[in-house]
């Protein structure tokens, strides 16, 4: 997999720090349709602690927070607003499928339903080797 986007500019392109940033890299991009992005889940990861002791499993809600991150590197990108927020307005149809846990490389594909001024609508997939985890609509917005 080619990394189209690095960590660096994620960092300049998202205001999220650790331990709150679930993208590792951009691995595809076309900022009007579509963009994919990588996730790696380690033992590290804090919310494995509570998440469940000895059966660590990723929060279904961090999967779409996950994929808001990476919709909102394209709708930063797409408006100039590198560093700006893109705040939650909507999930709708989401569904969880697959646990993730740690060692799993979470995929993260965001394609774009419709993009108008600085709100974004898409469609976003998480899965780990093939196998769909988690899927939903999500509406975000910035205040570029």
């Amino acid at each position: 997999m080619e990394t189209v986007i690095g960590p660096e500019e994620i960092l300049k392109t998202l205001p999220h720090r650790y331990p709150f940033l679930y993208v590792d890299r951009i691995i595809e991009c076309d900022y009007e349709k579509r963009i994919v992005g990588v996730k790696n889940l380690t033992f590290n990861e804090p919310f494995f602690q509570g998440h469940f002791p000895g059966d660590p499993i990723m929060p279904g809600v961090l999967q779409l927070e996950a994929m808001a991150q990476v919709g909102g590197i394209l709708l930063n990108k797409t408006h100039g607003g590198d560093g700006e927020i893109a705040y939650f307005l909507a999930v709708d149809k989401a569904r969880f499928r697959r646990l993730c846990r740690p060692g799993d490389q979470l995929k993260i594909e965001i394609d774009v339903l419709r993009i108008r001024l600085n709100m974004c609508k898409v469609h976003g997939v998480v899965s780990v080797d093939g196998e769909i985890s988690c899927e939903a609509d999500l509406m975000f917005g910035g205040n570029q």
